[in-house]
């Protein structure tokens, strides 16, 4: 005979198992969601990384396109412009799982060994003190003069082809030109904007590019990054308190305070300066478009500034060179290229290019023409995942990533 509590005890030992199982099943099949949801991101990574080598391959001359896997997986990916970067836009989905990636892209020449270019106006180069230069230097004449400017021995090294220039420089691309032109993209203001975590304003690159007029002539206190465009209709002051990555910065005049850090690409049509020790991370753009013949535009860089990416004045026709002038002061370094078709006053290093039509060497009482005095340009140093921007029409060139901004 079975006692009542015995039946009890079954029941809680069926109760039990059944949890049991029950909890079991749950798990496998949790688990089971859980491998194909990685399954399924992993084939979507692989995919994602493929059509962004599909358009690396195309050399970036597609637009847009379409990609269909046999898995069911649709990739596309469209190119588009932010400042003077290529910007590769990719995604893939399937049902609804989705993978995004963007990149900044440029272009890499392992062949340009170009140290130093200047405009050949019969004038020879004169170098004075520790010179260093480290690559091809295109030149006026075969032969260097020495000048004694500052009172010491020079000491004077060209480890590189030498070349006879032409009084052309390197031409630019159309699309140098155009930036300034083109701000397609819906203007709206930052109190419009919703910020993240209260204090931080974001915008996708995969969303339309917010253009933002700033009415005051100061920018200060304020974290901006990704897909926007600063514009001002006279000029913009950008505090050391500013962080500010990947944004364009369009107006006619541009000031940077003492101390500021960021990665910005800044486009003026009167002047830009840029005040001590300042850092511009890579990749960064001061762009200064000189339109008016009869009127003058400089940029200015003061002592122990750093800028990675490329430094670049143009617009100016050659009778009119005094129009438009680069002045770099000492102890700073320029990572990149120095494109300057007006007068450029080079005081500190730079590892990479110099293009200049004229290079002039500027102390308080007075200016030497064609003349360099204790700077080195070396190409060797640098770095390797250095990838140019496509300021020139190197159509020859392969496009790589120089940063995932997504």
């Amino acid at each position: 005979m079975v006692k009542a509590h015995s039946l009890l005890y079954a029941v809680y030992i069926c109760l039990l198992m059944a949890i049991l199982c029950g909890g079991l099943l749950l798990l496998s099949n949790l688990y089971n969601q859980l491998n194909l949801y990685y399954v399924t991101h992993e084939s979507l990574y692989i995919s994602n990384q493929s059509t962004v080598n599909y358009a690396l391959g195309n050399n970036l001359l597609l637009e847009e396109d379409e990609l269909t896997e046999t898995s069911g997986i649709h990739s596309y990916f469209s190119v588009k412009k932010h400042g003077l970067l290529p910007l590769l836009l990719t995604q893939s989905i399937i049902q609804k799982d989705t993978v995004s990636s963007a990149y900044f892209m440029g272009q890499k020449n392992t062949k340009n060994k170009m140290a130093l270019y200047m405009a050949n106006y019969t004038q020879p180069l004169s170098l004075s003190g520790d010179i260093t230069i480290k690559g091809d230097v295109h030149m006026p004449t075969a032969n260097i003069k020495e000048s004694y400017l500052n009172n010491k021995p020079n000491n004077i090294s060209i480890q590189g082809n030498k070349k006879i220039s032409t009084i052309q420089l390197p031409v630019l691309s159309n699309y140098c030109y155009t930036v300034f032109k083109e701000k397609s993209g819906k203007i709206s203001s930052l109190n419009a904007i919703d910020k993240k975590n209260d204090s931080i304003y974001v915008n996708s690159f995969f969303k339309e590019t917010i253009i933002l007029p700033i009415q005051s002539t100061v920018l200060e206190s304020k974290i901006i990054k990704g897909n926007f465009i600063l514009t001002a209709t006279d000029s913009i002051y950008i505090r050391k308190n500013n962080i500010l990555e990947d944004v364009v910065i369009i107006a006619p005049k541009i000031a940077i305070e003492e101390g500021f850090t960021g990665t910005i690409q800044v486009f003026a049509k009167e002047s830009i300066t840029i005040e001590k020790e300042v850092t511009l991370n890579y990749p960064s753009v001061v762009s200064l478009l000189n339109s008016e013949v009869d009127k003058k535009a400089f940029v200015k860089i003061k002592e122990d500034v750093k800028i990675a990416g490329v430094v670049l004045l143009f617009g100016n026709d050659l009778l009119h060179l005094e129009n438009l002038s680069l002045e770099i002061e000492e102890k700073g370094i320029v990572m990149g290229t120095i494109y300057c078709s007006g007068s450029l006053s080079l005081k500190s290093d730079v590892y990479g290019s110099v293009i200049a039509s004229k290079i002039n060497h500027k102390i308080p009482s007075s200016t030497y023409s064609n003349t360099l005095v204790d700077v080195a340009i070396d190409i060797n140093k640098k770095p390797s995942f250095f990838i140019d921007m496509p300021i020139f029409n190197n159509t020859n060139l392969n496009y790589e990533i120089i940063k995932k901004v997504l």
